[in-house]
Parts: C-alpha cells; structure tokens; sequence
C-alpha cells in the first residue's frame, strides 16, 4: 500500500501535520488517523511515563493507557496543539496513578519516605502548572499569544514573528512581560490559596 502512495506521488501519512491528521479523523470518523497521529507520540508517552513511574513496566503501561484515554476524549475537545495536549494528558494520567499508589503504599510499613517527598514534588508541581493553565487567559492577547507559542509549541522568536506580524522587538517584550505578570498571577494565587 505504502508502495503505491509513493509511486502515485500521494503523501504519506508522515507528511501530514498532527492537525491535518486530527481534522482527517474529525472528517472520515476513521480511527486509523489516530492511531498514526498516536503512534508519532509513543515515544514521548513512555518517556513522560518513565519519568513518574520510575519503571519500565509501568510506563509500558501507562502508554497504553493513555492510549485509551485519548481515543475516548480528543472527539470531545478542540485541540489546537496536539503534542502539548497530548503531553498534558500523559502527565495527568501519572499523577493521578501515584496520588493513587500513595493512597495504597501508606498502608504500607515499607514505604519509603524519599518516595512520599517525591510525590509531594510532583503533587506541587501539578498545582503550579494548574495556577500556570488557568493564568494564561489573563493575560493580554499579544502576551498570551507569544508565551503560548514559544513555551508551549515551542516556536522560535523568528517562527512567532513570521505567524504573528510582531517584530521581533516585540515578541521579546511579550514574552519578558508575559512571564513577569504571569508570575505575579501565579503569586496572588497562590496567597489567596494559604489563607
């Protein structure tokens, strides 16, 4: 089949972006779409998974899970960037399963202390970047717009002055600003939250 897609001079499916392979399966209702536009991420999947499993097992696992997971939601969400809400997903799916194992080892004797301080490291980290997820729309467009580009599809300045029409001045001035009120965003929120 690949044969004659390349004798044709038809593309592949790797020369589909992540969103034309979305809007494919959107289209057609085909799952095949998916499983490519998944199988791009595998990789990343087992690797965010070994980073929280510590287990190769696990993570195995939990790529498969996270399979599942998403074939039941992405037809529920408009999905702008692919790789980072993939990413989210994968994480997601981790903390939820150690906040889980933590629940299950503190009947444990044997637990160990060092794992409850990493949980609780990863624990804040979640909430960190949950304070960082619901920030985000506060932020003035050009600000919110640059710091989304460059942090989370990882664009470069040249990329975000090319998509925008900023100059390259301003796109640094965005994302300088943006981090700052961000910051001081996360900072309220994280005072109303101790109180």
């Amino acid at each position: 089949m690949l044969q004659i897609y390349l004798n044709l001079g038809l593309p592949t499916h790797n020369n589909f972006t992540d969103a034309e392979l979305l809007q494919r399966y959107k289209t057609t209702n085909n799952n095949e779409w998916l499983g490519v536009l998944l199988q791009r991420y595998t990789l990343l999947l087992f690797a965010v998974c070994m980073k929280y499993f510590k287990n190769e097992t696990l993570a195995k696992d939990g790529v498969q899970q996270i399979f599942l997971k998403s074939l039941s939601t992405i037809p529920k969400h408009e999905i702008d960037f692919f790789k980072g809400w993939i990413y989210m997903v994968a994480r997601n799916y981790c903390l939820m399963e150690l906040r889980h194992k933590n629940l299950q080892v503190n009947l444990d004797d044997n637990y160990d202390a060092e794992d409850n301080n990493e949980l609780y490291f990863l624990q804040e980290k979640e909430i960190n970047l949950q304070w960082l997820e619901n920030s985000l729309p506060l932020l003035n467009e050009e600000q919110r717009i640059c710091i989304n580009m460059f942090y989370l599809q990882q664009k470069t300045y040249a990329e975000i002055v090319a998509t925008t029409n900023y100059t390259y001045m301003q796109v640094k001035s965005h994302i300088q600003n943006g981090k700052r009120n961000l910051r001081t965003l996360m900072e309220k929120k994280r005072l109303s939250t101790d109180e």
